[in-house]
């Protein structure tokens, strides 16, 4: 009785068994597809108005031409008249034209093939906080990355939103945050398509001047409420030499720079309430040895220009 109950076991495990093979085999086959999903994609160029082709006609050489697509997205063909090709891809235009030869009576059985030698409008437009922003190729499979790579890379004021507008779709755009850590490049190497516009986004800068410890501009991409004390605290406070009563506030307004003054002793001992600073804003501690040096406006905005700027993590 045992051994038939042992026989039985075998046999129910045996049959179970193929089923849990296949429950795990679509597991490994999606992990595979997420990441061939993260690459880029190579999509089909189509033919527009300014491409020029290359048209060859087998066994027919007076037929095969080189032809410059009008701006109405057509080409005059030998003998066959106008024939529309915008949106199409080159392997669709020659059967097109080959149709076209046939309904024409120009030719029986053509054999057409379309070569596009020029793509006009094939490039993707990188703007922002570029180093060299402008209109970039889009031949093959190509990422963000590859295309910010191109312009030159990002400039040191770049913030780390990224704007990807397609063509065909300009009303949705993609906005991507861009990470420099190791092992974050997946999550952001997004599609790109012929046509589309790359916009890298511009951080906000506080500029610290004067008697401090590290003056410079720093980015403020990460925080969007930087007080007066957090961005002393960023250029590494003052110094003992430094003029808490002078301090100053430099702001861009719609009537133009307005100059703000600071009760930086209050605002250190809690007196007095923190000021918000933003993009743009100038905040200078002059030193106490100057007495009128550097302590008016004109003097102060020259040296932003020579600031250096720091990236805050």
């Amino acid at each position: 009785m045992s051994r038939i109950v042992l026989l039985i076991f075998f046999f129910v495990f045996a049959a179970l068994l193929p089923l849990t093979a296949q429950n795990v085999l679509p597991v490994s086959s999606a992990s595979s597809l997420t990441e061939k999903s993260s690459s880029p994609v190579a999509h089909p160029l189509r033919i527009s108005a300014g491409d020029l082709l290359d048209l060859t006609v087998f066994d027919t050489p007076e037929l095969s031409v080189k032809l410059r697509v009008d701006e109405h997205g057509a080409v005059t063909l030998p003998l066959a008249g106008v024939l529309s090709v915008s949106g199409m891809t080159a392997e669709e235009a020659a059967h097109a034209i080959e149709k076209s030869f046939r309904e024409t009576d120009v030719l029986k059985n053509p054999h057409v093939n379309v070569t596009v030698l020029e793509f006009a409008t094939q490039g993707v437009t990188v703007m922002g906080e570029v180093k060299n922003p402008g209109v970039y190729p889009l031949l093959g499979a190509h990422g963000l990355l590859d295309l910010i790579s191109a312009a030159g890379g990002a400039t040191t004021n770049a913030g780390k939103a990224v704007t990807i507008t397609h063509r065909e779709d300009p009303e949705r755009p993609a906005v991507v945050q861009i990470d420099s850590r190791p092992g974050s490049t997946a999550t952001f190497n997004v599609d790109v398509r012929p046509g589309d516009t790359i916009v890298v986004s511009h951080a906000g800068i506080v500029y610290v001047l004067g008697d401090v410890g590290k003056p410079g501009g720093f980015l403020i991409e990460n925080n969007d409420r930087l007080t007066v004390l957090q961005a002393i605290a960023l250029a590494q406070g003052t110094t003992r030499t430094a003029s808490l009563d002078h301090a100053k506030l430099i702001r861009k307004s719609a009537s133009g720079r307005e100059e703000i003054s600071l009760q930086l002793k209050k605002i250190v001992a809690n007196k007095a309430p923190d000021e918000v600073v933003g993009d743009g804003d100038i905040l200078f501690v002059p030193s106490s040895a100057s007495k009128t040096a550097m302590r008016n406006m004109e003097a102060i905005l020259p040296s932003v220009a020579g600031a250096a700027i720091y990236r805050v993590p």
